[in-house]
């Protein structure tokens, strides 16, 4: 027998002990694919044969497998695999890492097995043990492809499995071997003529039978999908698509639009939206044998490809590296629709996360499905989909030249939810701001040097630059109220000692050693970061921020992007904000009519709550499910005479952890029906007309900021606070005693600053603020486990000084942001540094920090 194996691919050997699994994979893979459970029990028990040690060696061997895979490495699973039990984590690795699984079954005989461990002295196991794992096999075979694996192979005795042999294929996405050159062309959209036109502009030329376009130079087309619907021309664009692949002479991808025809094609169920309709109105006039065909065709079509050595990939929605040339129905959703953040923009249309701004991936990927005004590029990614069906231009990008090729639309075919290209905010009425300038995308893309009073020069790299352009411009809340953007901040020096990873006494000698000799202790509320800016009316917003829309603020989040999505809980937030501004006398005193506040949102599941579904409550539910049923198997197991006791210990301690982990995130929890649900906790007031309040010191901020409450206890949260002077121990006893207090009641933990708001030591800036989070609180960054010993001694190791360095450079940029806006300097000044603030987020820093 031949068996054809995929590249990449998790194969699962699978036969009673004897059966020659061992001998079958020495032959046909090499010693470092192979991952035996007899290997593996010798490395953590120095005996391959105690199975008391099998669950130690598959925590090895599955560590092993994840680390293969994830590189694109084919793995194989030398073991009995008889039950379903064991080979069910082999098929969720598989689909993790979106390969293949692939079963190889040695049926052999019970009597060859039966004798072959007679041979083997260290196999001293009854024949009962064999004939057992024989009839698990026997009951398993039918259920194979069920369980998830792909391919089964099965051999049914010696003879068969010594003629076997093993050839290694490409998968069908794999095209390594094709290095073009390529002529890429994004979404065609029925948009016959404009296809032939640039078909022309590339050089292709009719054959002798004048149908199919070759190039002179041996180039190939590459379709980006989506070349039907919406367009004038639909069945021209496939018969040339289908005749140029049939004929080699290009590949294509299919596209979220071909799929849902072909679906319609074969008479299922579909939604006859988004230009579906022009599509089988021309249809209808071809012949029935055509669609057929078209049909046939696109189900066949391929989700991505893998070109030139792995250096090109190409997808219509693009593909994030670890889904490049692997297999799965996870890649070919994300191939075809890319990824969304579940939320609908203002035009209907899905909100889509922004893969490629975070995209560091060896191979160039292009793509299209999302039209832009223009083919961009972005961290080895371009999108080339340029609208063409509505009135925009034709796209295709020669490789490996990387040169852009276009021509214009003929007309508007089709109108598009979202303008193609959204004109200009109108501008703003006389009485506006004298700075109502228009954003250039020349003024935050590429390497930034900005200038800033308190740090010098702060470089912005050209790759971060434009992720933080892609997150404003998909993202972001109106760009004129951008003013300011919050800095990351560093934990404390890590504790050497002890049960705590974070504590006081680190944080207190770090100010002493600056020169620091008094510190502030606020109390860091367990929230969400929270950029208010409000005015005294919807005038006020015009003149000062040259906004039209009647709107007076903003909340949003650190990152630009608006706190609320319902529109009326944010103004409801705000005018409480207003009102409370107004009874405590703010506006009067402070000489303004808006106010910027650094703040922190509670609870924290307003906005995390996708975070509690997906991660916390399902870590916390499983692992307790777990951890209670092992627990519950060494209680019986203790009580028929084993020896359980050191591991029924562990287990109690490792439950008691994810209680403690299920307790610590639910307290940061309650339902929110409406803003009586929510508590804002300001402490910072950061400016108001005409001035940046980074002059006075924290006690003022918290003073001034404590008159809110004092007004409407309702929403306002006051930020608790205690002064140290970290030159006397007694003092500092005093506060490491109050952040023990605050979080035994269940705070985060506190934040410690310098007293006064910026602070200098010799010639060099201190950090403006320290984090001290409480021990339970860093369960929930940290998992569950991360109070055990040999999990803290780990942790200890943590490096602060990228954390630190981005933490002062963030810093700068939002204090320089708020002083050119009171300076009132062009907006794209004041955004310089606020853009910078968000491409420094990108930054590579661990963020449980």
């Amino acid at each position: 027998m031949r068996i054809q194996l995929p590249e990449l691919s998790l194969v699962v050997l699978i036969g009673a002990s004897g059966s020659g699994k061992s001998t079958f994979a020495a032959k046909h893979f090499r010693p470092t694919e192979i991952l035996s459970s007899d290997f593996f029990r010798g490395l953590v028990a120095d005996d391959p044969n105690d199975q008391g040690a099998t669950k130690d060696a598959f925590d090895a061997l599955h560590f092993i497998a994840r680390k293969r895979l994830a590189a694109g490495r084919l793995a194989v699973i030398d073991a009995t695999n008889v039950q379903p039990d064991a080979r069910r984590p082999l098929i969720e690795l598989a689909r993790e890492f979106h390969v293949i699984p692939v079963a190889i079954i040695l049926n052999l005989p019970t009597r060859v097995c039966e004798a072959r461990n007679q041979s083997r002295p260290e196999r001293d196991f009854g024949r009962h043990v064999v004939r057992g794992q024989v009839a698990q096999l026997r009951r398993s075979l039918r259920g194979l492809a069920r369980e998830g694996f792909r391919h089964v192979h099965a051999f049914e005795s010696a003879e068969d499995v010594e003629a076997a042999s093993v050839e290694r294929v490409p998968l069908w996405v794999d095209r390594k071997d094709d290095h073009g050159p390529f002529d890429l062309i994004g979404d065609v959209h029925g948009c016959f003529e404009e296809l032939v036109e640039l078909l022309d502009r590339l050089g292709y030329e009719r054959t002798g039978d004048g149908a199919i376009p070759g190039h002179p130079d041996g180039r190939k087309v590459v379709f980006l999908g989506d070349l039907v619907d919406r367009g004038p021309a639909t069945p021209a664009v496939l018969r040339l698509a289908m005749a140029m692949v049939e004929a080699g002479r290009a590949l294509w991808v299919p596209g979220n639009h071909d799929v849902k025809l072909m679906r319609k094609l074969r008479g299922r169920d579909v939604r006859i939206t988004h230009g579906l309709a022009e599509s089988l109105r021309q249809l209808e006039a071809e012949p029935k044998e055509f669609r057929t065909r078209v049909a046939d065709f696109i189900d066949k079509l391929v989700s991505h490809f893998v070109l030139d050595d792995g250096r090109l990939v190409v997808a219509h929605a693009g593909l994030r590296e670890p889904l490049q040339g692997r297999a799965s129905q996870k890649v070919r959703e994300f191939a075809l629709y890319g990824e969304t953040t579940g939320e609908t923009d203002e035009f209907g249309l899905p909100v889509r996360y922004d893969w490629a701004a975070e995209y560091r991936g060896r191979a160039l990927v292009v793509y299209g499905h999302t039209p832009a005004p223009e083919a961009e590029w972005l961290n080895g990614t371009i999108c080339i989909d340029t609208g063409c069906v509505f009135g925009g231009r034709l796209t295709a990008l020669r490789y490996p030249e990387k040169e852009i090729v276009q021509v214009e639309a003929r007309r508007t075919y089709y109108e598009p939810a979202r303008p193609l290209r959204p004109e200009g905010a109108a501008a703003p009425p006389p009485a506006a701001r004298p700075y109502d300038d228009l954003l250039d995308i020349e003024d935050v893309s590429g390497k930034r040097i900005i200038g800033t009073r308190l740090l010098g020069n702060v470089t912005i790299r050209a790759e971060n630059a434009t992720a933080a352009l892609e997150v404003m411009s998909r993202f972001a809340v109106d760009p004129r109220w951008l003013i300011y953007l919050p800095p990351t901040m560093s934990p404390s020096e890590t504790a050497r000692e002890g049960e705590l990873l974070e504590r006081p006494a680190e944080a207190f000698t770090h100010y002493r050693q600056a020169g620091v000799p008094r510190v502030v202790c606020e109390e860091k509320h367990m929230g969400s970061r929270a950029v208010l800016v409000v005015c005294r009316d919807d005038a006020v917003a015009c003149r000062r921020f040259g906004t039209d829309d009647g709107r007076s603020g903003v909340v949003y989040t650190r990152t630009g992007r608006s706190f609320f999505g319902d529109p009326e809980m944010e103004a409801e937030v705000l005018h409480r904000l207003r009102e409370a501004a107004d009874r405590s006398a703010l506006w009067t005193e402070l000489s303004t009519d808006w106010l910027c506040l650094d703040a922190e949102l509670l609870p924290w599941s307003t906005k995390a709550q996708e975070l509690l579904r997906g991660q916390y409550a399902p870590v916390s539910a499983a692992g307790a499910a777990s951890i209670t049923e092992a627990c519950e198997a060494l209680r019986v197991a203790e009580a028929r005479g084993v020896a359980a006791t050191e591991a029924l210990a562990r287990y109690d301690e490792r439950r008691r952890c994810l209680e403690e982990y299920g307790r610590a995130y639910r307290r940061y929890c309650w339902d929110v029906e409406g803003v009586s649900d929510l508590r804002l906790a300001p402490f910072h007031l950061l400016a108001s007309e005409g001035r940046v309040h980074d002059d006075r010191d924290h006690s003022w901020h918290l003073e001034m900021l404590s008159r809110l409450g004092a007004v409407d206890a309702g929403l306002f949260l006051p930020t608790a606070s205690h002064v140290v002077d970290v030159t006397d121990p007694s003092s500092e006893e005093t506060g490491a005693r109050w952040w023990e207090a605050i979080t035994g009641r269940g705070a985060e933990g506190m934040v410690v600053k310098p007293l006064d708001f910026l602070v200098r030591s010799r010639g060099r800036l201190v950090q403006p603020a320290l984090k001290c989070r409480g021990r339970e609180y860093l369960r929930i960054i940290y998992g569950p486990e991360y109070t055990l010993p040999e999990n803290l001694e780990r942790l200890r190791e943590r490096s602060l000084g990228a954390k630190r360095a981005l933490a002062l450079r963030e810093f700068a940029l939002g204090l320089e942001a708020l002083h050119r806006f009171v300076e009132k300097e062009p907006l794209y000044r004041v955004h310089e540094c606020v853009f910078g603030v968000l491409a420094l987020e990108s930054e590579p820093v661990d963020p449980r920090l």
